[in-house]
């Protein structure tokens, strides 16, 4: 019975020593697997030094040996708004807020290489804006916003190429005016305004007497081509004449001429009544030889 508490003694030291070594591979496995979420990136050190970067998923390391040094976010982050003066070429001071978008994509650079990305980013913004907007005059500034916006991400995404990081977005939210500038454009919007309504009435004045002057020429040839109508029938009726003449001899010169005196006879018998027409003799005397030959002209 003596030997029984030795015996107790004994096995509990064992167990506990196994339940320590059970405890110490628990610990082991557990520091070993790495379970990364999809948003981010697990940054390994092994004695202090860069090893190795772990992606989403399950991962392996090697216990008390290795340890995740830094917990990358790789989601697209957004720049607090950011506002700097600048310079154009035709010196105008102008105030311009922009805001970057970006996120990381290796982050064992952004982890060694810098160490406030956000202030480095916003600090090369700047400068980058600035030196833009000094080759450009100010409404070059306000109409070629979007070739400014490009060649701003352009020159950011070189720069900032060496963190590790990838520039998404950079926008131009606005540009600003001092208030004496503001006033001067103005005053040069409306001068330039009224010189586009005195160009646009003065074209409607030069159209309005184009078209007069086309509507009076249009006219001009109507009437011209009326007259040459009327010459040819008259020149056809001459050569009718003519032809008559020349077939017929004067007995057909002769009734033309009587056709004529009857007709002037009928129109002046078409008056009212109201006035006095006085003829001559011979007047007369040669309506009358005119019905004689269009009696016989009739009766032939």
């Amino acid at each position: 019975m003596d030997d029984l508490p030795s015996l107790i003694g004994d096995a509990l030291g064992r167990n506990m020593a196994l339940i320590v070594l059970a405890v110490l591979i628990l610990l082991a496995v557990m520091s070993a697997v790495r379970i990364v979420p999809q948003s981010e990136k697990y940054v390994v050190e092994r004695f202090g030094r860069l090893h190795s970067v772990l992606g989403p998923g399950i991962n392996l390391t090697v216990p008390f040996l290795d340890r995740v040094a830094h917990r990358i976010s790789v989601l697209e982050r957004q720049l607090p708004t950011n506002s700097q003066d600048a310079i154009t070429a035709d010196n105008v001071l102008v105030q311009v807020e922009t805001s970057v978008f970006y996120r990381i994509i290796e982050p064992e650079k952004t982890v060694y290489r810098i160490r406030d990305i956000d202030a480095a980013i916003a600090t090369t913004v700047a400068g980058i804006v600035r030196s833009e907007i000094g080759t450009m005059e100010l409404d070059q500034v306000q109409s070629n916003r979007a070739s400014l916006i490009t060649r701003i991400r352009e020159s950011l995404a070189n720069v900032v190429d060496d963190w590790g990081i990838e520039v998404t977005r950079a926008e131009i939210l606005d540009v600003n005016l001092d208030q004496a500038t503001r006033a001067a454009m103005l005053q040069q919007l409306n001068a330039e305004r009224a010189r586009r309504a005195l160009v646009t009435e003065a074209e409607g004045k030069r159209r309005a007497v184009e078209l007069a002057a086309d509507g009076d020429l249009y006219a001009a040839e109507q009437l011209a081509k009326a007259k040459r109508v009327l010459a040819d029938a008259e020149a056809y009726a001459t050569a009718a004449i003519a032809e008559a003449i020349q077939k017929n001899g004067l007995e057909a010169a002769q009734y033309q001429v009587a056709l004529k005196q009857v007709e002037a006879l009928a129109e002046v018998g078409r008056g009212d009544g109201k006035q006095v027409v006085l003829l001559p003799a011979a007047a007369l005397d040669a309506f009358g030889d005119a019905f004689s030959l269009l009696r016989a002209r009739s009766s032939s």
